[in-house]
């Protein structure tokens, strides 16, 4: 029974330190799943806290399940290539979980980005479980293509509505 209690109340007191963004110092490293049209991947982003309510980070998705096309000889072959699957990412974020004040644990962060492909935005929400654990989801919306003519299909990718789903650590 003791350590029953015990082990209750150190699950308890790690629960409520969790905390989503801490501000200036603050390290979170994410790892997921995108999905957009033609294509599902991995992604991963790492942010830095600069400020009280603000971070900067890198991200990057490589697409593993692209939809493949036939050739004229009828085999079937992925219509993208490396640089089509992968891309880079410099971002910004305004976290605002302390000053929506939904939870401790919550946090919501809009923010932008430039990466090898365009110039858009972002919505994520996080939350954290533990002190060290969370999951998270990101809306990625291109504002503008670096490429203005008729994109190939293999060009759309990263270059239309993305969704982000997965795991949120402190580091």
């Amino acid at each position: 029974m003791k350590i029953s209690v015990t082990v209750f109340a150190l699950l308890f007191i790690q629960l409520t330190f969790a905390q989503a963004f801490s501000g200036k110092g603050d390290v979170k490293f994410q790892v997921g799943a995108n999905f957009q049209n033609n294509g599902t991947g991995i992604m991963g982003s790492l942010d830095f806290g600069l400020g009280e309510n603000i971070s900067v980070g890198i991200a990057s998705v490589y697409l593993l399940g692209v939809d493949k096309v036939r050739d004229l000889d009828g085999n079937e072959k992925p219509f993208a290539k490396f640089e089509d699957r992968f891309d880079l990412k410099a971002r910004f974020n305004a976290n605002l979980g302390n000053v929506i004040n939904v939870d401790e644990n919550f946090d919501v962060y809009p923010g932008l980005y430039a990466s090898l492909k365009n110039f858009g935005g972002h919505l994520g929400a996080r939350y954290f479980f533990t002190s060290g654990f969370g999951v998270f989801t990101e809306l990625n919306i291109p504002f503008a293509k670096y490429n203005t003519n008729t994109l190939t299909p293999a060009e759309k990718l990263h270059n239309q509505v993305s969704v982000n789903l997965g795991a949120s650590f402190n580091i």
